[in-house]
Protein backbone atom coordinates (compact mmCIF):
# COMPACT_ATOMS: atom_id res chain seq x y z
CA UNK A 1 0.00 0.00 0.00
CA UNK A 2 1.52 3.06 -0.95
CA UNK A 3 0.74 6.79 0.28
CA UNK A 4 0.51 9.67 -2.08
CA UNK A 5 2.39 12.43 -1.22
CA UNK A 6 -0.08 15.18 -1.34
CA UNK A 7 2.52 18.14 -0.29
CA UNK A 8 3.06 20.83 -2.41
CA UNK A 9 5.16 24.34 -2.35
CA UNK A 10 2.86 27.00 -2.80
CA UNK A 11 3.80 30.48 -4.27
CA UNK A 12 3.62 31.79 -0.74
CA UNK A 13 5.44 28.71 0.99
CA UNK A 14 8.24 30.00 -1.61
CA UNK A 15 7.49 33.71 -0.89
CA UNK A 16 8.43 33.08 3.21
CA UNK A 17 11.61 31.27 2.33
CA UNK A 18 12.89 34.39 1.05
CA UNK A 19 11.90 36.31 4.18
CA UNK A 20 14.03 34.45 6.33
CA UNK A 21 16.19 36.79 8.36
CA UNK A 22 14.68 39.73 7.09
CA UNK A 23 13.65 42.23 10.39
CA UNK A 24 10.22 42.07 9.07
CA UNK A 25 7.17 41.89 12.04
CA UNK A 26 6.70 38.00 12.27
CA UNK A 27 3.31 38.30 14.35
CA UNK A 28 0.76 38.61 11.25
CA UNK A 29 -2.67 36.76 11.91
CA UNK A 30 -2.73 33.27 10.42
CA UNK A 31 -4.31 33.44 6.69
CA UNK A 32 -8.02 31.32 7.04
CA UNK A 33 -7.88 28.42 4.30
CA UNK A 34 -10.88 28.23 1.90
CA UNK A 35 -14.03 27.48 3.39
CA UNK A 36 -15.17 24.23 2.29
CA UNK A 37 -18.88 24.48 1.61
CA UNK A 38 -21.25 21.80 3.46
CA UNK A 39 -22.90 20.05 1.17
CA UNK A 40 -26.84 18.94 2.24
CA UNK A 41 -27.68 14.50 1.72
CA UNK A 42 -30.95 14.36 -0.07
CA UNK A 43 -32.06 11.31 -1.06
CA UNK A 44 -35.23 11.61 -2.82
CA UNK A 45 -38.06 8.84 -2.53
CA UNK A 46 -35.76 6.66 -1.17
CA UNK A 47 -36.96 4.26 1.73
CA UNK A 48 -34.15 3.76 3.79
CA UNK A 49 -35.90 3.01 6.90
CA UNK A 50 -35.04 -0.89 7.09
CA UNK A 51 -31.87 -1.82 5.00
CA UNK A 52 -31.05 -5.47 5.01
CA UNK A 53 -27.98 -7.09 3.50
CA UNK A 54 -28.23 -10.08 1.50
CA UNK A 55 -24.70 -11.80 1.07
CA UNK A 56 -21.61 -13.96 1.51
CA UNK A 57 -18.29 -13.58 3.34
CA UNK A 58 -18.00 -10.11 2.01
CA UNK A 59 -21.33 -8.44 3.36
CA UNK A 60 -20.83 -10.53 6.96
CA UNK A 61 -17.25 -8.15 6.83
CA UNK A 62 -14.83 -11.71 6.90
CA UNK A 63 -11.48 -10.74 6.82
CA UNK A 64 -7.50 -12.36 7.73
CA UNK A 65 -10.03 -15.40 7.39
CA UNK A 66 -12.61 -15.29 10.52
CA UNK A 67 -15.37 -13.11 11.24
CA UNK A 68 -15.26 -11.12 14.26
CA UNK A 69 -16.44 -8.21 16.08
CA UNK A 70 -14.54 -5.02 14.79
CA UNK A 71 -14.31 -6.90 11.14
CA UNK A 72 -17.96 -6.89 11.15
CA UNK A 73 -17.81 -3.50 12.68
CA UNK A 74 -16.19 -2.37 8.81
CA UNK A 75 -18.54 -4.54 6.72
CA UNK A 76 -19.17 -2.43 3.89
CA UNK A 77 -23.26 -3.00 4.76
CA UNK A 78 -22.34 -1.47 7.83
CA UNK A 79 -20.65 1.76 7.10
CA UNK A 80 -23.15 2.18 4.12
CA UNK A 81 -26.11 2.30 6.96
CA UNK A 82 -24.04 4.58 8.89
CA UNK A 83 -24.64 6.93 5.95
CA UNK A 84 -28.02 6.10 5.83
CA UNK A 85 -28.77 7.21 8.82
CA UNK A 86 -28.02 10.72 7.74
CA UNK A 87 -30.79 10.38 5.69
CA UNK A 88 -33.16 9.08 7.78
CA UNK A 89 -32.05 5.46 7.92
CA UNK A 90 -32.97 3.21 10.48
CA UNK A 91 -30.80 0.94 13.06
CA UNK A 92 -28.64 -1.56 11.31
CA UNK A 93 -28.52 -4.76 13.79
CA UNK A 94 -25.41 -7.28 12.93
CA UNK A 95 -25.34 -10.54 14.48
CA UNK A 96 -21.65 -9.53 16.46
CA UNK A 97 -19.47 -12.33 17.35
CA UNK A 98 -18.73 -12.70 21.31
CA UNK A 99 -15.29 -11.82 20.64
CA UNK A 100 -12.24 -10.22 18.34
CA UNK A 101 -10.59 -13.92 17.88
CA UNK A 102 -13.00 -14.90 15.28
CA UNK A 103 -13.44 -18.95 14.88
CA UNK A 104 -16.17 -20.64 16.31
CA UNK A 105 -17.70 -23.40 18.90
CA UNK A 106 -19.85 -25.60 18.62
CA UNK A 107 -20.97 -27.34 21.82
CA UNK A 108 -17.50 -26.21 23.34
CA UNK A 109 -15.21 -27.32 20.21
CA UNK A 110 -13.66 -25.46 18.33
CA UNK A 111 -14.91 -26.10 14.20
CA UNK A 112 -13.74 -22.78 12.93
CA UNK A 113 -10.30 -21.72 13.79
CA UNK A 114 -9.15 -17.71 15.07
CA UNK A 115 -8.09 -15.06 12.65
CA UNK A 116 -4.77 -14.92 10.80
CA UNK A 117 -2.30 -11.93 12.25
CA UNK A 118 1.23 -10.71 10.89
CA UNK A 119 3.81 -12.59 12.33
CA UNK A 120 6.55 -10.22 10.72
CA UNK A 121 7.21 -13.06 8.36
CA UNK A 122 3.62 -14.13 6.95
CA UNK A 123 0.08 -14.53 7.88
CA UNK A 124 -0.04 -16.87 11.32
CA UNK A 125 -3.15 -18.57 13.44
CA UNK A 126 -3.91 -16.60 16.26
CA UNK A 127 -3.14 -18.89 19.32
CA UNK A 128 -6.47 -17.77 20.93
CA UNK A 129 -9.36 -20.07 21.84
CA UNK A 130 -13.04 -18.79 20.39
CA UNK A 131 -15.67 -17.74 22.82
CA UNK A 132 -18.35 -17.69 20.11
CA UNK A 133 -20.67 -20.46 20.40
CA UNK A 134 -23.22 -21.72 17.15
CA UNK A 135 -25.15 -23.41 19.70
CA UNK A 136 -25.81 -20.01 21.30
CA UNK A 137 -28.97 -18.65 19.00
CA UNK A 138 -29.31 -15.06 18.93
CA UNK A 139 -32.85 -13.49 18.41
CA UNK A 140 -33.02 -10.03 18.26
CA UNK A 141 -33.76 -7.84 14.93
CA UNK A 142 -30.91 -8.87 11.94
CA UNK A 143 -30.23 -6.67 9.77
CA UNK A 144 -27.18 -8.49 8.02
CA UNK A 145 -27.92 -11.61 6.50
CA UNK A 146 -24.12 -11.90 5.43
CA UNK A 147 -23.49 -16.01 5.59
CA UNK A 148 -19.63 -16.79 4.97
CA UNK A 149 -19.18 -20.01 2.88
CA UNK A 150 -23.16 -19.59 0.90
CA UNK A 151 -23.00 -20.71 -2.67
CA UNK A 152 -26.05 -19.13 -4.23
CA UNK A 153 -28.62 -22.04 -3.91
CA UNK A 154 -28.15 -22.36 -0.34
CA UNK A 155 -30.26 -19.18 0.32
CA UNK A 156 -33.13 -20.95 -0.78
CA UNK A 157 -32.38 -23.94 1.33
CA UNK A 158 -34.53 -25.09 3.80
CA UNK A 159 -32.66 -26.17 6.66
CA UNK A 160 -29.74 -24.09 5.79
CA UNK A 161 -29.32 -22.83 9.38
CA UNK A 162 -30.27 -25.56 10.79
CA UNK A 163 -28.41 -26.47 14.48
CA UNK A 164 -28.41 -29.75 14.59
CA UNK A 165 -27.16 -30.22 10.89
CA UNK A 166 -24.17 -28.19 11.16
CA UNK A 167 -21.98 -31.11 13.28
CA UNK A 168 -23.19 -33.27 10.02
CA UNK A 169 -21.45 -30.79 7.56
CA UNK A 170 -25.37 -29.92 6.40
CA UNK A 171 -25.64 -26.69 7.49
CA UNK A 172 -24.09 -23.36 7.75
CA UNK A 173 -22.66 -22.43 11.59
CA UNK A 174 -23.19 -18.72 10.62
CA UNK A 175 -26.68 -18.73 9.60
CA UNK A 176 -27.64 -21.14 12.47
CA UNK A 177 -26.89 -18.63 15.01
CA UNK A 178 -29.42 -16.37 13.55
CA UNK A 179 -31.93 -18.49 11.63
CA UNK A 180 -35.32 -18.01 12.78
CA UNK A 181 -36.06 -22.51 12.62
CA UNK A 182 -34.67 -25.26 11.79
CA UNK A 183 -36.18 -25.08 8.46
CA UNK A 184 -35.99 -22.13 7.75
CA UNK A 185 -33.99 -20.43 4.53
CA UNK A 186 -31.99 -17.47 4.34
CA UNK A 187 -34.49 -15.40 1.94
CA UNK A 188 -37.57 -16.43 4.27
CA UNK A 189 -35.62 -14.92 7.09
CA UNK A 190 -34.73 -11.70 5.12
CA UNK A 191 -38.22 -11.09 4.19
CA UNK A 192 -39.58 -11.80 7.32
CA UNK A 193 -37.73 -8.40 8.31
CA UNK A 194 -39.37 -6.72 5.27
CA UNK A 195 -36.64 -4.84 3.83
CA UNK A 196 -37.50 -1.37 2.22
CA UNK A 197 -33.70 -1.06 0.66
CA UNK A 198 -31.00 -4.34 0.27
CA UNK A 199 -27.72 -4.95 -1.01
CA UNK A 200 -27.53 -8.20 -2.68
CA UNK A 201 -23.63 -8.86 -2.92
CA UNK A 202 -21.11 -11.55 -4.28
CA UNK A 203 -23.54 -14.06 -4.95
CA UNK A 204 -22.22 -16.68 -7.02
CA UNK A 205 -18.86 -16.02 -5.44
CA UNK A 206 -18.75 -19.17 -3.40
CA UNK A 207 -19.99 -20.71 -6.55
CA UNK A 208 -16.28 -21.05 -7.93
CA UNK A 209 -14.82 -19.99 -5.02
CA UNK A 210 -14.66 -23.68 -3.68
CA UNK A 211 -13.10 -25.25 -6.68
CA UNK A 212 -10.66 -22.58 -6.67
CA UNK A 213 -9.29 -22.69 -3.45
CA UNK A 214 -8.99 -26.56 -3.67
CA UNK A 215 -6.85 -26.28 -6.85
CA UNK A 216 -9.50 -26.96 -9.44
CA UNK A 217 -9.96 -30.44 -7.95
CA UNK A 218 -13.70 -30.18 -7.77
CA UNK A 219 -16.34 -30.52 -10.50
CA UNK A 220 -17.37 -28.17 -13.12
CA UNK A 221 -21.17 -29.02 -12.45
CA UNK A 222 -22.48 -26.92 -16.07
CA UNK A 223 -24.88 -28.82 -17.60
CA UNK A 224 -26.40 -30.31 -13.98
CA UNK A 225 -29.33 -28.29 -12.56
CA UNK A 226 -29.01 -30.52 -9.35
CA UNK A 227 -27.11 -28.45 -6.97
CA UNK A 228 -28.21 -32.39 -4.25
CA UNK A 229 -25.64 -34.13 -6.80
CA UNK A 230 -22.88 -31.48 -5.90
CA UNK A 231 -19.55 -31.70 -3.70
CA UNK A 232 -18.08 -28.96 -1.63
CA UNK A 233 -15.53 -27.64 -4.02
CA UNK A 234 -17.80 -27.90 -7.07
CA UNK A 235 -18.77 -25.05 -9.73
CA UNK A 236 -22.25 -24.34 -9.71
CA UNK A 237 -24.41 -24.92 -13.04
CA UNK A 238 -25.27 -21.16 -14.50
CA UNK A 239 -28.35 -21.84 -15.29
CA UNK A 240 -29.23 -22.88 -12.30
CA UNK A 241 -27.66 -19.80 -10.55
CA UNK A 242 -29.68 -17.71 -13.06
CA UNK A 243 -32.80 -19.41 -11.75
CA UNK A 244 -31.85 -18.45 -8.28
CA UNK A 245 -30.72 -14.74 -8.72
CA UNK A 246 -34.14 -14.59 -10.21
CA UNK A 247 -36.13 -15.41 -7.47
CA UNK A 248 -34.36 -14.11 -4.77
CA UNK A 249 -34.78 -10.73 -6.62
CA UNK A 250 -37.76 -11.05 -7.39
CA UNK A 251 -39.12 -11.85 -3.53
CA UNK A 252 -36.80 -9.02 -2.59
CA UNK A 253 -38.41 -6.64 -4.42
CA UNK A 254 -42.00 -7.97 -4.56
CA UNK A 255 -42.82 -5.52 -1.31
CA UNK A 256 -41.39 -2.65 -3.63
CA UNK A 257 -37.88 -2.56 -1.44
CA UNK A 258 -35.28 -0.35 -4.14
CA UNK A 259 -31.23 -1.99 -3.62
CA UNK A 260 -28.43 -2.23 -5.26
CA UNK A 261 -26.77 -5.69 -6.61
CA UNK A 262 -22.81 -5.86 -6.92
CA UNK A 263 -21.09 -8.77 -9.20
CA UNK A 264 -18.02 -10.92 -8.48
CA UNK A 265 -14.12 -10.74 -9.33
CA UNK A 266 -12.01 -12.94 -11.40
CA UNK A 267 -11.09 -14.38 -7.74
CA UNK A 268 -7.90 -15.87 -9.49
CA UNK A 269 -6.54 -12.29 -9.84
CA UNK A 270 -6.84 -12.00 -5.75
CA UNK A 271 -3.58 -12.52 -3.51
CA UNK A 272 -4.75 -16.19 -2.62
CA UNK A 273 -3.22 -17.09 -6.64
CA UNK A 274 -0.72 -14.81 -7.08
CA UNK A 275 1.65 -14.88 -4.10
CA UNK A 276 3.20 -18.04 -4.70
CA UNK A 277 5.71 -18.10 -7.71
CA UNK A 278 5.49 -21.11 -10.16
CA UNK A 279 9.28 -21.41 -9.57
CA UNK A 280 10.30 -21.39 -6.12
CA UNK A 281 12.36 -23.92 -5.68
CA UNK A 282 16.17 -23.35 -5.28
CA UNK A 283 18.86 -25.52 -6.05
CA UNK A 284 22.41 -25.88 -6.22
CA UNK A 285 24.37 -27.44 -9.54
CA UNK A 286 24.86 -30.93 -7.91
CA UNK A 287 21.40 -31.25 -6.51
CA UNK A 288 20.01 -30.76 -10.00
CA UNK A 289 22.00 -33.13 -11.49
CA UNK A 290 20.91 -35.44 -9.12
CA UNK A 291 17.06 -34.78 -9.85
CA UNK A 292 17.47 -34.99 -13.21
CA UNK A 293 18.76 -38.23 -13.33
CA UNK A 294 16.07 -39.04 -11.04
CA UNK A 295 13.13 -38.22 -14.06
CA UNK A 296 15.68 -39.20 -16.34
CA UNK A 297 13.55 -42.34 -17.30
CA UNK A 298 10.11 -40.58 -16.73
CA UNK A 299 11.34 -37.98 -19.84
CA UNK A 300 12.79 -40.81 -21.62
CA UNK A 301 9.81 -42.58 -21.58
CA UNK A 302 7.62 -40.05 -22.77
CA UNK A 303 9.54 -39.83 -25.92
CA UNK A 304 9.43 -43.56 -26.40
CA UNK A 305 5.57 -43.66 -26.52
CA UNK A 306 5.71 -41.06 -29.18
CA UNK A 307 8.67 -43.15 -31.36
CA UNK A 308 6.15 -46.16 -30.56
CA UNK A 309 2.98 -44.30 -32.13
CA UNK A 310 4.71 -42.98 -35.23
CA UNK A 311 6.22 -46.07 -36.16
CA UNK A 312 2.94 -48.19 -35.77
CA UNK A 313 4.38 -50.33 -32.24
CA UNK A 314 1.54 -50.29 -30.42
CA UNK A 315 -2.36 -51.51 -30.67
CA UNK A 316 -4.50 -49.65 -33.24
CA UNK A 317 -7.17 -48.56 -30.71
CA UNK A 318 -4.09 -47.12 -28.30
CA UNK A 319 -2.81 -45.20 -31.35
CA UNK A 320 -6.26 -44.17 -31.85
CA UNK A 321 -6.69 -42.85 -28.18
CA UNK A 322 -3.30 -40.99 -28.21
CA UNK A 323 -4.37 -39.28 -31.63
CA UNK A 324 -7.77 -38.12 -29.89
CA UNK A 325 -6.14 -36.93 -27.03
CA UNK A 326 -3.74 -34.83 -29.67
CA UNK A 327 -0.56 -36.57 -28.28
CA UNK A 328 2.35 -35.37 -29.91
CA UNK A 329 6.04 -33.62 -29.87
CA UNK A 330 4.61 -30.58 -28.54
CA UNK A 331 3.19 -32.69 -25.57
CA UNK A 332 6.45 -34.65 -25.01
CA UNK A 333 8.52 -31.35 -24.93
CA UNK A 334 5.84 -29.28 -22.36
CA UNK A 335 6.14 -32.59 -19.89
CA UNK A 336 9.95 -32.56 -20.05
CA UNK A 337 11.19 -32.33 -16.19
CA UNK A 338 14.28 -30.64 -15.99
CA UNK A 339 16.57 -29.06 -12.74
CA UNK A 340 18.64 -26.35 -12.82
CA UNK A 341 21.18 -24.37 -10.72
CA UNK A 342 18.90 -21.70 -9.65
CA UNK A 343 15.49 -21.48 -8.75
CA UNK A 344 13.09 -24.03 -10.45
CA UNK A 345 9.50 -24.65 -11.17
CA UNK A 346 7.67 -27.20 -8.94
CA UNK A 347 6.81 -30.65 -10.59
CA UNK A 348 2.97 -31.13 -10.59
CA UNK A 349 -0.27 -33.07 -11.67
CA UNK A 350 -1.62 -31.97 -14.83
CA UNK A 351 -4.88 -34.59 -15.36
CA UNK A 352 -5.38 -32.48 -18.43
CA UNK A 353 -2.75 -34.38 -19.76
CA UNK A 354 -3.04 -37.39 -21.97
CA UNK A 355 -2.82 -39.82 -19.58
CA UNK A 356 -0.23 -42.29 -21.00
CA UNK A 357 -0.26 -45.10 -18.22
CA UNK A 358 -2.01 -47.23 -20.45
CA UNK A 359 0.99 -47.87 -22.43
CA UNK A 360 3.74 -47.55 -19.19
CA UNK A 361 1.87 -47.02 -16.15
CA UNK A 362 4.78 -45.49 -14.86
CA UNK A 363 3.90 -42.51 -17.07
CA UNK A 364 1.94 -40.15 -14.98
CA UNK A 365 0.61 -37.14 -16.02
CA UNK A 366 3.14 -34.87 -14.75
CA UNK A 367 4.86 -31.79 -16.00
CA UNK A 368 7.02 -28.51 -14.10
CA UNK A 369 4.68 -25.90 -13.74
CA UNK A 370 5.07 -22.23 -15.90
CA UNK A 371 3.97 -18.76 -15.36
CA UNK A 372 0.28 -19.27 -16.64
CA UNK A 373 -0.03 -21.98 -13.27
CA UNK A 374 -1.47 -20.32 -10.43
CA UNK A 375 -0.08 -21.84 -6.95
CA UNK A 376 -2.51 -21.71 -3.82
CA UNK A 377 -1.31 -19.41 -0.74
CA UNK A 378 -1.19 -22.60 1.43
CA UNK A 379 1.35 -23.97 -0.94
CA UNK A 380 3.96 -21.65 0.12
CA UNK A 381 4.34 -24.17 3.80
CA UNK A 382 3.87 -27.06 1.68
CA UNK A 383 6.41 -26.72 -1.01
CA UNK A 384 10.08 -28.00 0.49
CA UNK A 385 8.90 -29.90 3.02
CA UNK A 386 9.16 -34.15 2.93
CA UNK A 387 6.76 -36.60 1.94
CA UNK A 388 7.89 -39.21 3.66
CA UNK A 389 10.87 -37.86 6.67
CA UNK A 390 12.56 -40.43 6.34
CA UNK A 391 13.54 -39.95 3.16
CA UNK A 392 15.11 -36.68 1.71
CA UNK A 393 14.44 -37.40 -2.09
CA UNK A 394 10.67 -37.01 -1.60
CA UNK A 395 10.61 -33.31 -1.41
CA UNK A 396 7.09 -32.17 -1.98
CA UNK A 397 7.39 -30.70 -5.41
CA UNK A 398 10.47 -31.65 -6.75
CA UNK A 399 11.16 -35.57 -5.99
CA UNK A 400 6.80 -36.13 -4.91
CA UNK A 401 4.76 -33.59 -7.74
CA UNK A 402 1.83 -31.49 -6.22
CA UNK A 403 -1.33 -32.66 -6.34
CA UNK A 404 -4.13 -31.32 -8.11
CA UNK A 405 -5.33 -29.25 -5.12
CA UNK A 406 -2.23 -27.03 -4.99
CA UNK A 407 -2.51 -25.66 -8.37
CA UNK A 408 -4.49 -24.15 -10.73
CA UNK A 409 -4.13 -25.01 -14.47
CA UNK A 410 -4.95 -22.49 -16.99
CA UNK A 411 -7.96 -24.83 -18.19
CA UNK A 412 -8.93 -25.02 -14.19
CA UNK A 413 -8.53 -20.53 -14.76
CA UNK A 414 -11.03 -21.16 -17.77
CA UNK A 415 -13.46 -23.09 -16.03
CA UNK A 416 -13.41 -20.07 -13.38
CA UNK A 417 -13.77 -17.48 -15.43
CA UNK A 418 -16.24 -18.77 -17.81
CA UNK A 419 -18.48 -19.54 -14.57
CA UNK A 420 -18.00 -15.79 -13.37
CA UNK A 421 -18.93 -14.20 -16.52
CA UNK A 422 -22.18 -15.99 -16.94
CA UNK A 423 -23.03 -15.37 -13.36
CA UNK A 424 -22.26 -11.71 -13.46
CA UNK A 425 -24.08 -11.61 -17.06
CA UNK A 426 -26.81 -12.69 -15.36
CA UNK A 427 -26.78 -10.43 -12.43
CA UNK A 428 -26.12 -6.87 -14.65
CA UNK A 429 -29.22 -8.51 -16.60
CA UNK A 430 -31.58 -8.82 -13.32
CA UNK A 431 -30.59 -5.51 -11.76
CA UNK A 432 -31.04 -3.89 -15.11
CA UNK A 433 -34.72 -5.60 -15.71
CA UNK A 434 -35.55 -4.91 -12.22
CA UNK A 435 -34.30 -0.82 -12.11
CA UNK A 436 -32.00 -1.95 -9.24
CA UNK A 437 -28.78 -0.19 -8.95
CA UNK A 438 -25.36 -2.01 -10.50
CA UNK A 439 -21.78 -1.93 -9.08
CA UNK A 440 -19.39 -3.85 -11.53
CA UNK A 441 -17.00 -5.27 -8.77
CA UNK A 442 -15.26 -7.18 -10.88
CA UNK A 443 -13.81 -4.07 -12.55
CA UNK A 444 -13.07 -2.59 -9.02
CA UNK A 445 -10.88 -5.46 -8.48
CA UNK A 446 -9.29 -5.80 -11.72
CA UNK A 447 -8.06 -2.30 -11.37
CA UNK A 448 -6.62 -2.97 -7.97
CA UNK A 449 -5.28 -6.16 -9.57
CA UNK A 450 -3.17 -4.21 -12.69
CA UNK A 451 -3.10 -0.30 -11.46
CA UNK A 452 -4.41 0.15 -8.00
CA UNK A 453 -6.91 2.13 -7.02
CA UNK A 454 -6.83 5.37 -5.58
CA UNK A 455 -8.82 5.68 -2.09
CA UNK A 456 -8.17 9.24 -0.12
CA UNK A 457 -4.56 9.09 0.49
CA UNK A 458 -3.56 5.66 -0.74
CA UNK A 459 -3.09 3.64 -3.33
CA UNK A 460 -4.91 -0.17 -2.55
CA UNK A 461 -3.71 -3.12 -4.74
CA UNK A 462 -3.80 -6.40 -4.23
CA UNK A 463 -0.79 -7.50 -3.11
CA UNK A 464 -0.70 -9.69 0.69
CA UNK A 465 0.32 -8.03 3.19
CA UNK A 466 1.00 -4.94 2.12
CA UNK A 467 -1.06 -3.84 -0.70
CA UNK A 468 -4.15 -2.63 1.95
CA UNK A 469 -7.19 -3.94 0.03
CA UNK A 470 -7.12 -7.67 0.38
CA UNK A 471 -6.59 -9.18 4.37
CA UNK A 472 -4.01 -12.17 5.07
CA UNK A 473 -6.15 -14.82 3.70
CA UNK A 474 -5.11 -13.68 0.20
CA UNK A 475 -9.31 -13.75 -0.71
CA UNK A 476 -11.45 -11.69 1.47
CA UNK A 477 -10.78 -7.68 1.89
CA UNK A 478 -8.94 -5.61 4.88
CA UNK A 479 -11.34 -3.20 6.87
CA UNK A 480 -10.22 -0.18 4.64
CA UNK A 481 -10.67 -2.08 1.49
CA UNK A 482 -14.54 -2.40 2.62
CA UNK A 483 -14.78 0.80 3.24
CA UNK A 484 -13.98 0.67 -0.29
CA UNK A 485 -16.79 -1.42 -1.28
CA UNK A 486 -19.11 0.42 0.86
CA UNK A 487 -18.23 3.81 -1.47
CA UNK A 488 -18.75 1.69 -4.83
CA UNK A 489 -22.30 0.80 -3.31
CA UNK A 490 -23.16 4.25 -2.66
CA UNK A 491 -21.89 5.80 -5.65
CA UNK A 492 -24.67 3.02 -7.18
CA UNK A 493 -27.14 4.59 -5.42
CA UNK A 494 -26.28 8.31 -6.48
CA UNK A 495 -26.57 6.42 -9.99
CA UNK A 496 -29.84 4.77 -9.94
CA UNK A 497 -31.65 6.87 -7.44
CA UNK A 498 -30.23 10.44 -7.72
CA UNK A 499 -29.10 10.76 -4.18
CA UNK A 500 -25.79 12.32 -3.84
CA UNK A 501 -23.73 10.68 -1.24
CA UNK A 502 -20.70 10.96 -3.58
CA UNK A 503 -20.89 15.16 -3.21
CA UNK A 504 -22.66 15.27 -0.08
CA UNK A 505 -20.64 16.22 3.36
CA UNK A 506 -19.43 12.84 5.19
CA UNK A 507 -21.04 11.05 2.37
CA UNK A 508 -18.71 8.81 1.68
CA UNK A 509 -16.61 6.73 4.24
CA UNK A 510 -12.65 7.67 4.96
CA UNK A 511 -9.77 5.71 4.70
CA UNK A 512 -8.16 6.53 7.31
CA UNK A 513 -11.24 5.13 9.48
CA UNK A 514 -11.01 1.86 8.52
CA UNK A 515 -7.66 -0.19 9.50
CA UNK A 516 -5.92 -2.90 7.13
CA UNK A 517 -4.37 -4.87 10.27
CA UNK A 518 -5.17 -6.07 13.66
CA UNK A 519 -2.42 -6.71 16.55
CA UNK A 520 -2.19 -10.00 18.21
CA UNK A 521 -3.03 -8.58 21.05
CA UNK A 522 -6.42 -7.20 20.11
CA UNK A 523 -8.80 -9.68 21.32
Amino acid sequence: MMKKNIFKYSWLTIALFGLVGCDVNNDLDPIAGPEVPQVALTTGNLDLSNFVAVGASFSAGFTDNALFIAAQESSFPNIMSQKFQMAGGGDFVQPLMSDNIGGLLFGGTMIQAPRLYFNGAGPAVLNAMPTTEVTTKLTSNNNNYGIPGAKSYHFVAPGYGSVNAVPLGQANPYFARISSSESATVLGDVMANAPTFFTLSEIGGNDVLGYALGGGAGVDQTGNPNAASYGPADITDPTLFAGIVNQMVTTLTSNGAEGVIGNIPYITTLAHFTTVPHNPVPLDAATAAGVNQAYAAYNQGLQDVLNAKNAGLLPAQVVALLDQAGFDQAEVDKRQISFAEGSNAVVIVDEYLTDLTLVNPALVSLRQATQEDLLVLPSSSFIGTLADPSNPASVNGVGVPLADKWVLTPQEQNNIKVATDSYNATLKSVADANGLGFVDFNVVLQNAATGGLEFDTYVLTTDLVTGGLISLDGVHLTGRGYALMANKFLEAVDTQYSSNFTSATDGLANADDHPTNYSPTFR
